[in-house]
C-alpha cells in the first residue's frame, strides 16, 4: 500500500480548516442536491477523484471537465480511477511520537496498520467502521492524533516531478477551488523540490 503523499498531507491539513468555513456544512444546503464523483487523470498519468454535492450536474460537470482540460488532465468515465482508491480511517501523529508504544497500541485498540512516514510522522489506519473505536482508545492511552479523518487512499502512488508535477498541484488546487467541489483525491506523489517551489 502506497503510502499518503506529501502532498495529500498538505491538502487534508489545509482542507480540513478552511472546508466548514468556506461551503459550509452539508446538513445546511438544503435544497434537491445530488453528490456526484468525477473521475480521471492529471498531467502525466496520477489519478484523480472528486467528490463534489451539486444542484446542477450539467454545470458541474463542465466545470470539472473544464479544468481537467486546461491543465494538461482528461476526464474520465465512472470507475476509471476509483478501484485504485479504498476508503480508510486515517489518523496522523507528529514525528518523535513512540513509534513502538504507538504500534503496540494501535494494534491492540484494532487499528489495521501503522507507518513511518519518511519526516518520521506516523500514520495509523483502521477500518472505517472502527475508526471512532479505534481513535477514542489511542486518545484515551494518551496519542491524541494530530489529524483523524475518514479519507480515500490509493493503493499505489504515482511519482511526478518537472512540469507534470507542477501542472498536476495546479489541477488539484483549481478543483478544490470548484464552489461545488467538497473533496478531491489523487495518488500522486510530488518531490519536495516542487512543492518548494509552488
Amino acid at each position: 500500500m502506497a503510502g499518503h503523499t506529501k502532498w495529500a498531507s498538505i491538502q487534508r491539513r489545509r482542507a480540513a480548516r478552511a472546508k466548514e468555513s468556506e461551503k459550509g456544512p452539508l446538513h445546511a444546503l438544503g435544497g434537491p442536491f445530488t453528490v456526484v464523483r468525477y473521475e480521471g487523470y492529471g498531467p502525466g498519468g496520477a489519478a484523480i477523484v472528486v467528490d463534489s454535492i451539486t444542484d446542477d450536474r450539467a454545470r458541474t460537470g463542465a466545470e470539472v471537465r473544464d479544468t481537467f482540460v486546461k491543465y494538461g488532465g482528461n476526464l474520465g468515465a465512472q470507475g476509471s480511477v476509483s478501484y485504485l482508491f479504498h476508503t480508510v480511517g486515517l489518523m496522523t501523529f507528529p514525528p518523535g511520537t513512540d513509534e513502538g508504544r504507538l504500534m503496540q497500541v494501535a494494534l491492540e485498540a484494532g487499528a489495521e496498520d501503522v507507518l513511518l512516514s519518511a519526516d518520521t510522522s506516523i500514520e495509523v489506519l483502521a477500518d472505517p467502521v472502527e475508526f471512532e473505536t479505534v481513535r477514542a482508545l489511542l486518545t484515551d492511552r494518551g496519542f491524541a492524533p494530530t489529524t483523524a479523518e475518514v479519507t480515500e487512499r490509493a493503493s499505489i502512488a504515482t511519482p511526478l516531478s518537472g512540469q507534470a508535477a507542477e501542472l498536476t498541484v495546479h489541477l488539484l488546487e483549481a478543483l478544490e477551488d470548484l464552489d461545488d467541489v467538497r473533496d478531491v483525491y489523487s495518488n500522486v506523489e510530488i518531490s519536495d523540490e516542487v512543492l518548494a517551489r509552488i
